[in-house]
């Protein structure tokens, strides 16, 4: 009978999981197996975060900024980010700017 060949660095790989207060930027490098998903990813960041208050399992995640599926998986080297809502649309603050914009400019 032979014994199992050693889990190479094939078999694994690293990844940030990153999430974002206006405060504080968190980061937390964890080691995964290579099937790992990023549902994986969220669950050996949750285990090192301790009680942060972080939103995992409501807030939106992607990798790279593109919007993902928790189901999807991770590569080797992703940063794989959970997104807080927005508090306002941009496009609603853009124009609102717009509008206080042309308001002094007719008043000036």
């Amino acid at each position: 009978m032979s014994t199992p060949a050693p889990h190479g660095p094939r078999d694994r790989k690293r990844c940030c999981v990153a999430y974002a207060t206006r405060e504080r930027q968190y980061l937390w490098r964890v080691e995964l197996p290579s099937s790992a998903s990023i549902a994986d990813a969220l669950s050996a960041a949750r285990a090192l975060a301790g009680d942060e208050g972080i939103p995992w399992d409501s807030a939106a995640v992607g990798i790279f900024g593109e919007p993902r599926r928790r189901s999807d998986p991770c590569a080797d080297g992703d940063r794989i980010e959970l997104y807080r809502p927005l508090r306002r649309d941009p496009r609603e603050r853009r124009r609102e700017r717009a509008q206080r914009e042309r308001a002094k400019g007719r008043a000036g």
